[in-house]
């Protein structure tokens, strides 16, 4: 059973890409596999199968406190059901202590470190903090998606609960490049960034970095950034010069595909977190990377990336990739190599499989 996302097929992040790829996966291999879902406007409890995939969907609101009120119903639903529970995130890690009452074995990946978020107030830092202490201790076992993220869940339990496993990603070793045409593009003419806007993702510096340079620096930016708008949306929209083009939030796993394969490098801002799926996904596309300095993307973009700490850093990096651009054939190859000795996407999804079934044999 897989809980803790907004469900699949995947229409959101991270989680739900992944949940996505490792339920389809599992069922490919025989297992049995159970997927809860968040139905938003959704009246009543449903349930129905997806590709092999049993789901169960859950209605909720899609706000704070409908998020935990269907964490919760998740919770006692899935908690009178039979199997190895998969919980991907600590929000509300207070609830597994349900399937330690129930002697029900429960996996669950840590993410990152949330609380240090700089969105959330400081009670919403209280409480993330309080679950990620709480998931860690009423667990059975953990996954850390980054070697840094094991080092600091170790302050919580031992170090024999924790396994590290990344993200992964297929190689993308083509992609059609008539999918850019509806956005006016063409290959190797544009830089990518894929990102929420919220602070810690350094949106802002790098919309002011490319703002400042020629229009031929053109910088593509994926994510929501219009409807109701928050302050930094607003900034982050302010501060974008005519060579900066908001694509909006795009979902179709194809025409990412392609944008990331033709792009002439992949920016990567965040700041707080593990193993980012986004950057094993460029990685996986063959992108040069251009990533903001700091422990969790270091060891996962690899050494021949290129790093910045603000706006100056980085145009300073664009500048010297402009005026010789081999570099950038360099930076494509060691990606690839980077992807293919860490995050290849089989390997990842057979390291979960053998976790989860060495979980249910060990704590059922």
């Amino acid at each position: 059973m897989i809980v803790g996302t907004r469900g699949v097929p995947a229409q959101h992040g991270g989680f739900e890409t992944f949940a996505e790829d490792l339920s389809l996966f599992l069922v490919s291999r025989g297992h049995d596999v159970t997927v809860y879902c968040q139905g938003q406007g959704a009246q009543q409890f449903s349930e129905d199968n997806w590709n092999r995939v049993h789901r169960f969907v859950i209605p909720s609101a899609r706000h704070a406190a409908g998020t935990v009120s269907y964490d919760w119903a998740t919770t006692l639903h899935s908690s009178r059901n039979k199997g190895v529970v998969l919980t991907l995130g600590y929000n509300t890690g207070v609830f597994s202590l349900m399937y330690r009452f129930r002697r029900l074995p429960n996996l669950m990946n840590m993410d990152g470190i949330e609380w240090k978020r700089e969105k959330w107030s400081i009670p919403q830092r209280l409480w993330l903090w309080f679950n990620e202490w709480a998931g860690a201790r009423f667990a059975n076992h953990l996954v850390a998606d980054h070697p840094e993220i094991a080092l600091h869940l170790h302050r919580h339990t031992s170090v024999g609960k924790i396994a590290v496993i990344p993200y992964g990603a297929d190689a993308v070793t083509s992609a059609p490049i008539e999918s850019l045409f509806p956005y006016g593009l063409n290959s190797k003419s544009y830089y990518l960034l894929i990102a929420r806007p919220e602070p810690e993702n350094s949106i802002i510096e790098v919309v002011r970095a490319f703002s400042l340079r020629q229009a031929s620096n053109k910088l593509v930016v994926l994510g929501n950034y219009s409807g109701r708008a928050t302050e930094y949306t607003q900034q982050v929209l302010d501060a974008a010069g005519p060579n900066v083009q908001f694509l909006g939030a795009i979902y179709d796993r194809e025409i990412v595909r392609a944008l990331r394969f033709h792009a002439k490098a992949y920016i990567h801002g965040h700041r707080v977190g593990g193993t980012n799926p986004s950057l094993v996904e460029s990685l996986a596309a063959g992108n040069a990377i251009i990533a903001h300095d700091n422990r969790f993307t270091r060891w996962v973009a690899g050494e021949k990336a290129r790093f910045f700490t603000c706006t100056k850093d980085l145009g300073e990096i664009l500048d010297s990739l402009e005026q010789n651009p081999l570099q950038l054939l360099e930076m494509e190859a060691a990606s690839r190599q980077r992807h293919s000795n860490e995050f290849e996407k089989q390997k990842v999804l057979e390291a979960y499989e053998k976790l989860i079934v060495h979980v249910g044999r060990c704590y059922s």
